[in-house]
């Protein structure tokens, strides 16, 4: 590995090794307005969610790296402490793209980037009526960091009112991760687009008491095939297969159907019980892999 203090390179050099590292990163776009009313419409992914009672969300639009400059968005929120955080999905990435360039102060990136404005209920800067789910804030605070090139200034906002489109919703009235298409922002000119085989569900501990990678056989947890990603899959279970189920899978032949699936005979999935847990692993079948692996331990012995 390489290894340094971020006093021994650039600001800028570091700053391209975070925004690389650390991603994908949430996109807050964020319109604002000034005590003129010009209104501002900007993207930025240092941005997250902080806390849900009250609803807080934090972004930065930090200071220039090149000239230790500050952006209308700070001045905005500086001098009229509202928000609006407009959430970018795929079919809006390019125009947010857009609307980054930094105009003059008084130029309308709505315009410019051909967004549409609607009125905002609780706040004076106006939405984006393209984006899927559209946050009217008031900010709380802004936290300045430091005053150098680089220099973070944490505007920390509470939500007033949420808008979701019903485009996006499932049949639970919730939003379906692969109808909202969401966009993140990574180092350089890159970006994900969180939807299609991109999207995957790993179950949370939370909702069960894992017996943990401590408690795997040895053979098992010391094993040269299996990922950590499967070992991780492994330990969420909450108990191991006893004796008694590990017979009933050889007595009832769901063994043998296994064995059928691949192609293998019995013996030959005892010489590949860990490639093969692997396959299974990966596709979710994680009761399959425990016994194979646990079978292959017992005819091992």
């Amino acid at each position: 590995m390489i290894s340094f203090s971020p006093q021994d390179k650039t600001p800028l050099a570091v700053q391209a090794y975070l925004q690389a590292a650390i991603g994908p990163r949430p996109i807050c776009f964020a319109s604002t307005i000034n005590a003129r009313g010009e209104v501002n419409l900007s993207p930025f992914s240092f941005f997250n969610i902080f806390g849900t009672n009250p609803v807080t969300l934090i972004f930065s639009p930090a200071r220039r790296v090149r000239d230790n400059t500050i952006k209308h968005t700070l001045e905005n929120v500086r001098e009229v402490d509202e928000v609006v955080i407009n959430v970018v999905n795929f079919a809006m990435v390019q125009q947010t793209s857009l609307s980054s360039t930094e105009y003059a102060r008084g130029v309308d990136e709505f315009v410019k980037s051909g967004f549409t404005k609607i009125a905002s209920d609780t706040i004076k800067p106006p939405r984006v009526k393209e984006s899927p789910v559209q946050l009217e804030c008031k900010v709380k605070q802004i936290v300045e960091t430091g005053d150098g090139g680089g220099a973070g200034n944490l505007v920390i906002c509470e939500v007033q009112k949420i808008h979701v489109s019903e485009d996006i919703l499932n049949e639970a009235g919730m939003i379906d991760q692969h109808k909202i298409d969401l966009v993140g922002r990574l180092g350089a000119n890159w970006y994900v687009r969180a939807s299609g085989d991109a999207l995957f569900e790993v179950t949370k501990p939370l909702t069960t008491l894992g017996i943990g990678v401590d408690a795997l056989p040895e053979p098992i947890r010391n094993s040269p095939v299996l990922t950590g990603n499967s070992l991780g899959r492994l330990g969420n279970v909450e108990k191991l297969p006893d004796a008694a189920e590990l017979n009933d899978f050889e007595a009832s032949g769901r063994f043998a159907e296994l064995a059928a699936e691949f192609g293998l005979t019995q013996g030959e999935m005892m010489v590949q019980a860990h490639p093969l847990a692997q396959q299974l692993l990966n596709s979710e079948r994680v009761e399959e892999a425990w016994l194979l692996l646990l079978l292959s331990l017992k005819n091992n012995a």
